[in-house]
């Protein structure tokens, strides 16, 4: 088993500016990600970037389920008013 904590660790060294937040039990995870990088990607290939942060975890299935949820900045602003910690 894995833990968010983990999760949000392999994310982050893959986007060093982003804010990560996840939640989950272990095998099926869910997380927010807030990232400069995502700036003029489309959804899937913001997908696909975290995707490949954790693409070990996913072949070898310790990750089962990963949903996500990825933002700019300023999309982020736009859809909360709550800072991503």
């Amino acid at each position: 088993m894995i833990s968010p904590e983990q999760v949000q660790t392999m994310i982050q060294e893959k986007l060093s500016n982003a804010k990560v937040k996840v939640a989950g039990d272990g095998q099926h995870f869910e997380a927010i990600i807030v990232s400069p990088d995502f700036a003029g990607k489309s959804r899937v290939k913001q997908h696909q970037i975290v995707y490949a942060a954790l693409q070990a975890e996913l072949a070898s299935e310790t990750i089962h389920a990963l949903s996500l949820k990825t933002y700019t900045p300023e999309a982020w602003q736009a859809a909360s008013s709550a800072p991503l910690k």
